[in-house]
């Protein structure tokens, strides 16, 4: 992720240096980011010249003693807490009193990373979404005690480069990953309980219209990355956001998507017995029945989510359908979550929700919003106002 920030910002016009551990880790960066510019070339976006300007606007370095000029660091290390603290307090010590220092991570504690630094004011999320060169949307996330010229500053610079930036309020996963994760964990739940096959959920989300299916997507995220995210969620938001069983089984059994060859899918050749018989072993350890398979599974919960997010402030009605659509590709045509939500109609969203929590369990349980906007006539498209308000009655 961070060479393809780097050949973003570059893509720009905007100096940038790429930092590693290494002089050959900065190195590798480097090369990632002629990879990208070379297949604009190859598809006739830019000339062999253009790259080579380009290029001269990125250079390799490392640690951190070269950024003692800069204006704005943007971290993208690992997702682990502490690892990301230890190299803020050695950013904060580098960089001039005046530096911005962003966070490109998806999940953890803003608040927390400018804690383990002198310059709280001026630490900040700045997450970017995988491929950042093709995804327009960056989350904006303040910490508790970010300064609003912070703000301000990297807003205007998201849009300098390019992308569409949303303010969000800070919470754990923000507000895609928040959004997503229960999605795709509920993608899982179905595979476990045998309420349909792989394939067959994948192909009914892109039938609906998600550019790809929960699996793919999980093999491309990387089954690793999205169980430390659906952690982080469980450990904030309490049992509704508990990871699959079976998610962790192949994380376990070193299945971790694309990246290994093999995860839901495989891409090394080998036969899917592998996920029978994990899949077979975790339904019988859990001992569910097999349940009912509804596309709308899966999408209540993402529409569930984003009800209690807008409750909590997260971010407006407006913003979280716009970060969907350009953060996960949830189609244009539905305009969001709570678009979708709004073309249900509140009230049906609410039954279903509710026929879903008695039989599946109280991750289904409405958030309170919903129960609220059905007793006042807010039910959506038909009567005119919904989380959004329309021509009139229809």
């Amino acid at each position: 992720m961070g060479a393809q920030i780097a050949q973003v910002v570059s893509f720009a016009g905007v100096p940038v240096v790429l930092t590693d551990m290494s002089e050959a880790l900065a190195q590798r960066g480097i090369e990632t980011v002629r990879r990208i510019y070379q297949a604009r070339v190859d598809k006739g976006k830019m000339t062999s010249e253009q790259l080579e300007e380009k290029m001269l606007l990125v250079t390799a370095a490392a640690g951190q003693a070269t950024l003692k000029d800069v204006d704005l660091v943007i971290e993208a290390a690992p997702e682990d807490l502490h690892l990301k603290q230890s190299l803020f307090r050695e950013l904060d010590g580098a960089c001039s009193p005046g530096a911005i220092l962003a966070s490109n991570t998806s999940a953890l504690s803003i608040s927390a990373l400018g804690a383990a630094t002198k310059r709280p004011g001026k630490v900040i999320g700045l997450h970017f979404f995988n491929p950042a060169y093709a995804m327009p949307l960056v989350e904006v996330i303040p910490g508790l005690a970010t300064d609003q010229q912070t703000v301000d500053d990297v807003v205007g610079f998201s849009e300098s480069i390019r992308k569409v930036p949303i303010v969000v309020k800070e919470c754990a996963g923000f507000l895609v990953n928040r959004l997503l994760m229960p999605y795709l964990n509920e993608a899982v739940l179905c595979l476990q309980e045998g309420a349909a096959s792989l394939k067959e959920i994948d192909q009914e989300m892109m039938t609906f219209g998600m550019p790809v299916g929960p699996f793919a997507l999980l093999d491309t995220i990387g089954l690793d990355v999205s169980f430390e995210v659906a952690r982080i969620l469980h450990e904030s938001y309490g049992p509704r956001m508990a990871p699959a069983a079976l998610l962790e089984a192949l994380v376990k059994a070193g299945r971790l998507g694309v990246k290994t060859g093999r995860g839901f899918y495989e891409y090394d050749g080998t036969s899917a017995q592998d996920l029978e018989r994990l899949t077979t072993k975790t339904r019988e350890e859990t001992g569910r029945p097999k349940t009912r398979w509804a596309p709308t599974r899966l999408l209540l919960t993402m529409v569930n989510e984003a009800v209690t997010a807008l409750q909590e402030g997260v971010a407006s009605a407006r913003d979280i359908d716009l970060a969907m659509v350009a953060g996960t590709g949830f189609p244009k045509d539905t305009e969001g979550p709570l678009h979708y939500a709004d073309r249900l109609g509140i009230d049906h969203v609410l039954h279903e929700l509710e026929e879903f929590a008695q039989t599946l369990g109280m991750r289904f349980w409405p958030a309170p919003m919903l129960r609220r906007m059905v007793s006042a006539g807010f039910t959506g498209r038909s009567a005119g106002r919904g989380f959004f308000t329309y021509g009139g009655p229809t």
